[in-house]
């Protein structure tokens, strides 16, 4: 090993060794809220792990499912576990972009306006059913997923730290959707498909019908939140890992020149340089949640499809062979060689 190779293995063993006892003291706190969660949620153990390395991420999540998987009371019952402000905005048709930012209300008795702050000022927000709403709605959400702030009257107001987006959403072919601007899709930070229970975790979700609602603790307060967040870019990444990271986004938009013959005419546009830098700090989050100060190639790999599926737009060719994101994600890790 020449002496770079031995200087940047002093530096990784340094940063592993300093961020290794944080990570150690989190983790009682991070299986504190796995556990109220399961208090109401049975199973579903992925979706759980994924809403928790969005918190960690500090990222906006998209959860897609038919209803009836849990995907509103997973999302309040994370809410409840976390000593932070809640709000849920119910989407529908009929609702205006005033009714989740707020609006400016004039007073006659003092003829000047007042704000009135929409339920979108919360630290936690689930944004229940986000496609059934018409787009002006929908995009009345992009400043402050963006921006992390609100423009009413010609002012704008800070929204509250943390501030993260939950939002739940029913399949494009459900009646009565509308599909998310792709600039608004590309806002959150992963995409969830929440999938059916097994056989067991249904068994047990009739054995609990008609029992009392359990009282969730409030087990992480927004302090400990942001010191977590603070560690997730804390967490070790090899060169080695950086670069797989990136040529797995762009293969997405050059398959060509990385031998994905399969991959060519399959997608019109390819994930952006927001999707490498959501794959770098999903991949940390997730090596921290599993308790590790440093990221593996399989940490890549296990968070990929949540990162990239609503990112990369198919060909008209592959809607018509009924190829999904999910599986061309499959292909090019299948045949991305893996440092």
């Amino acid at each position: 090993m020449n002496q770079d190779g031995i200087s940047q293995a002093g530096d990784a063993r340094a940063a592993i060794d300093s961020a290794q006892p944080k990570v150690d003291a989190l983790a009682p706190i991070l299986q504190a809220l796995r556990d109220q969660v399961a208090r109401r949620v049975v199973g579903q153990r992925d979706m759980v792990d994924r809403l928790l390395i969005g918190l960690l991420a500090d990222g906006h999540l998209l959860l897609e499912g038919v209803p009836g998987l849990a995907k509103t009371t997973a999302v309040k019952a994370l809410a409840q576990a976390l000593e932070m402000s809640f709000s849920r905005i119910q989407f529908t048709p009929d609702l205006l972009p005033a009714d989740v930012l707020g609006t400016q209300i004039y007073d006659p008795r003092t003829h000047a306006f007042s704000t009135h702050k929409g339920p979108v000022f919360a630290s936690i927000v689930l944004a229940d059913e986000i496609n059934r709403a018409p787009a002006k709605v929908q995009a009345a959400l992009l400043e402050a997923m963006q921006e992390r702030q609100v423009t009413l009257g010609g002012e704008s107001y800070i929204l509250p730290a943390p501030f993260l987006v939950l939002a739940t959403q029913n399949p494009l072919e459900q009646e009565g959707t509308y599909p998310l601007p792709e600039a608004q899709s590309d806002r959150f930070l992963l995409k969830l498909r929440i999938r059916y229970p097994s056989r067991e975790e249904e068994l047990a979700i009739l054995a609990q019908a008609g029992q009392p609602m359990v009282a969730l603790e409030a087990v992480c307060t927004a302090e400990q939140l942001q010191q977590a967040q603070a560690l997730v870019h804390a967490i070790w990444m090899e060169p080695v890992v950086q670069g797989y990271i990136v040529d797995l986004v762009r293969s997405t938009r050059e398959p060509v020149a990385y031998k994905l013959d399969k991959l060519v005419g399959r997608i019109d546009v390819g994930a952006s340089p927001r999707a490498t830098l959501a794959l770098s700090v999903c991949s940390r989050a997730y090596a921290l949640l599993n308790g590790r100060a440093f990221v593996t190639p399989d940490d890549v790999k296990a968070i990929a499809p949540d990162v990239l599926r609503h990112r990369i737009l198919l060909s008209y060719e592959a809607e018509a062979e009924s190829q999904s994101a999910d599986d061309l994600i499959a292909l090019i890790l299948g045949a991305l060689p893996t440092p």
